[in-house]
């Protein structure tokens, strides 16, 4: 069998979500079947640590597809000419991209559809193009995959899909993520946060990730608690015109660390590190550091919408995303209580088990093999 993938967001720099979701699944699809053949199609040259194995082949497709415009050009017209030329079987797609115009069976990962709930958080060009094509991405698929049981339900009502065609396949973590001593943890506190304890964020500064009602919840809690403790924020804004503008305070702005996009090592001690991950996003398709911070066994403070709760479960302290004083009630409870951070630790900790990147990779598989069936 001829796999052809699309690899797109394998980027040597810098990857975000869907190119580290493409980097897991891919490198064990190809250690695991070394009897089938793969075929990466990449947007511009790439690095050749992206090709995995001896059974890959990596295909430059043109134009780069970073504008709602290119996107149209590369997927109905470069890659399905270039699917036909290396005799493709079947597609897996993992950012749910898929061409309309071929024939040839494809398997979209669709991880959620935030931009039908919150189309103004994103540019004009981008939501308009999302919003027309997905529903269509949806219906041409052969399979669908999505990462958590309450994006299924999400795609099954919105896009009127038969709950038949979708599979939900968690999400894994790195296993660089992991608990770490209390000695490394005070010198990683006295190396980035002055050795004070602090809260950290991990994600794109996006709407609806929340950032901004995060930010004035920590202002609430420094103002009632008096306490030393920081806050981190781990990331970059996701969209050069930038939609989400931070209003930073004057007083506290000092206690506010922004480290922007950081390697996997470094952002692996700082969550470890931290006294509890303060993730609050109104809409979250799976939510990965939520379980890079259960396999580091540190605290969670979680938004209760969407699949943030599926995920984190009885590892996590809940709040509501949109009020900003429960955020700042919950950041009060769990700094003050040494039991509740004990207890959200060791539920991390057995609740992590449950979710690899090994699992994931086995039922993807599954779906590209009954394609070819």
């Amino acid at each position: 069998m001829i796999i052809g993938i699309n690899t797109r967001f394998l980027l040597t720099t810098k990857m975000e979500g869907f190119g580290w979701y493409t980097f897991e699944i891919c490198k064990r699809l190809v250690a695991q079947h070394p009897e089938h053949q793969f075929v990466f199609f990449f947007d511009r040259p790439f690095d050749s640590k992206f090709i995995f194995g001896e059974n890959v082949t990596g295909v430059i497709v043109s134009p780069p597809a970073r504008h709602p415009i290119l996107h149209a050009i590369w997927y109905e017209f470069s890659l399905k000419k270039a699917m036909k030329k290396h005799q493709i079987d079947v597609l897996f797609s993992p950012d749910g991209y898929l061409s309309l115009r071929s024939k040839i069976p494809q398997i979209g990962v669709i991880h959620d559809i935030n931009f039908e709930h919150y189309p103004k958080d994103l540019p004009f060009f981008s939501r308009t193009y999302l919003r027309f094509f997905f529903p269509k991405y949806a219906k041409k698929a052969t399979k669908i995959i999505t990462v958590s049981n309450y994006s299924k339900t999400d795609i099954q009502q919105k896009y009127g899909v038969d709950a038949s065609k979708i599979t939900v396949t968690w999400n894994g973590a790195s296993e660089l993520f992991k608990p770490i001593s209390e000695e490394e943890k005070s010198a990683i506190q006295l190396k980035y946060s002055g050795g004070e304890p602090y809260f950290i964020f991990v994600g794109a500064i996006h709407p609806r990730k929340n950032v901004q009602r995060l930010i004035d919840a920590f202002v609430s809690f420094k103002k009632t608690a008096g306490s030393s403790t920081k806050l981190m924020i781990v990331g970059a804004s996701l969209w050069r015109d930038t939609s989400c503008k931070l209003i930073l305070p004057e007083d506290f702005s000092h206690d506010i660390i922004f480290t922007g996009h950081l390697q996997l090592e470094e952002l692996a001690q700082l969550m470890g590190s931290a006294l509890a991950l303060t993730y609050v996003p109104y809409f979250e398709g799976f939510g990965i550091p939520l379980l890079e911070a259960m396999q580091c066994g540190t605290p969670i403070i979680a938004g209760n919408l969407t699949s943030l709760p599926e995920v984190a479960e009885n590892a996590a302290l809940y709040c509501d995303p949109f009020q900003v004083e429960d955020i700042a009630e919950k950041m009060i409870e769990i700094e003050m209580s040494k039991d509740l951070q004990e207890n959200l630790s060791k539920n991390g900790l057995v609740r992590s088990k449950l979710f690899s990147w090994d699992n994931a990779a086995t039922k993807v598989w599954d779906e590209i093999y009954q394609c070819f069936k």
